[in-house]
């Protein structure tokens, strides 16, 4: 993950409207995901968590809720990496 992108998902947090999909695809592609694109959206995905998924339409500006759910899955990806490191840690001991 880049410092860009954290620094763009602390700025989603506090103001979740006003963002464009340039934004999104900064962020996605900041902490590690890849976006392939599909028939009417494009797939975002990670590529060492392949539940961690979802579609984005190809507007200039998005609704609110596609920030939302982008920040919600990026925090999913955290504590997982944090629970795969932790597994990890605790292997070694």
């Amino acid at each position: 993950m880049t410092s860009k992108a954290k620094k763009l998902l602390e700025r989603m947090r506090i103001s979740k409207t006003g963002w464009k999909r340039k934004d999104l695809d900064d962020l996605y592609l900041g902490f590690g995901f890849t976006i392939t694109h599909g028939k009417s959206h494009d797939i975002v995905k990670h590529p060492r968590f392949p539940t961690l998924r979802t579609t984005l339409p190809r507007h200039s500006f998005l609704a609110k809720g596609y920030v939302e759910f982008a920040i919600k899955l990026v925090d999913k990806l955290l504590e997982s990496e944090e629970a795969e490191n932790e597994n990890k840690s605790q292997a070694k001991s």
